[in-house]
């Protein structure tokens, strides 16, 4: 092998290592709501529905443009390794008079082989290890909905645009 062979298969090693230690991310698009209060001990939820009652307290986000059925395979199979960590990563932006408020919040888990990711209507994060769920996109969060930061919060209660930002990394595939 040349001098140049024995480079060009050390970049495609490097390449391929890089591939393999990318992160997978999906996307979602929502908004807040009057009734959103994010009081929830245990779960955070986002969903398609357009309509939030008062009970419930652990929805930040209504109107989704997505749930766990429209996320890549790719995406779901990461998901299901005990050894992923999920970040979830929410921000609220309130265009208000002079401008746009944005807050922004992080949430990290991990993924679990029992991990269905297949529902169609919402999503949900537990800091339980809770799995038997079709909902269910991260198990062990640090953060619930009750944990999220108060300002974020009122600006969901306020109708912000929100994005939910998923994104699954570690040895997950």
């Amino acid at each position: 092998m040349s001098d140049d062979d024995a480079d060009a298969a050390e970049q495609g090693d490097a390449s391929d290592a890089l591939m393999a230690d990318e992160a997978l991310v999906e996307t979602i698009h929502a908004r807040g709501h009057e009734n959103v209060t994010a009081e929830h001990a245990s779960t955070f939820e986002v969903t398609t529905d357009d309509w939030l009652t008062p009970a419930g307290d652990c929805i930040l986000a209504v109107d989704a443009d997505r749930a766990p059925r429209d996320f890549s395979q790719a995406f779901r199979e990461a998901c299901r390794s005990a050894d992923a960590t999920i970040t979830a990563t929410i921000t609220a932006t309130l265009t208000v008079e002079g401008g746009d408020r944005t807050h922004e919040e992080t949430i990290t888990g991990r993924g679990d082989p029992g991990l269905a990711l297949v529902d169609d209507r919402s999503l949900v994060g537990r800091t339980s290890d809770y799995t038997d769920d079709e909902r269910t996109i991260v198990v062990d969060a640090d953060k619930a909905a009750a944990d999220l930061d108060r300002d974020l919060v009122a600006a969901l209660a306020d109708g912000a645009d929100c994005t939910l930002r998923l994104e699954v990394s570690g040895d997950s595939r």
